[in-house]
């Protein structure tokens, strides 16, 4: 299952201005685990439904963090914590813009995570 690059604007950053005044981010999910079952069933009591990995995602980007590495994290966290049958999660979040003298359409991080 994906989510593909939700708009969140956040207030995560290093700089006292990126803390007060906010930035636009970008992420993007992937979520590996079993559905074959709702593949049969049709029903989604058998499956990850992708608003609340969003909800998720919601959730973990309004709280203000330094890094985008904490914030990913917490992520990967979140969804393991909520849904053990996960066997692979993917996360990326970028920094839209980001104030580093560039001009680029963004950085950030990408985390991935197997559950053994």
């Amino acid at each position: 299952m994906f989510i593909d690059e939700v708009r969140f604007h956040a207030f995560h950053g290093v700089m006292p201005q990126e803390r007060a005044v906010g930035a636009d981010f970008t992420v993007s999910l992937r979520v590996e685990y079993d559905f074959s079952r709702a593949v049969e069933t049709d029903d989604l009591a058998d499956t990850i439904s992708y608003a609340d990995l969003y909800d998720i995602l919601k959730s973990e980007m309004a709280v203000p963090s330094r890094l985008l590495e904490h914030v990913a994290g917490r992520i990967v966290r979140s969804i393991t914590d909520r849904y053990p049958q996960v066997s692979a999660i993917s996360v990326r979040l970028s920094k839209d813009n980001p104030p580093m003298g560039a001009d680029c359409r963004g950085a950030g991080v990408e985390l991935s995570f197997i559950n053994k």
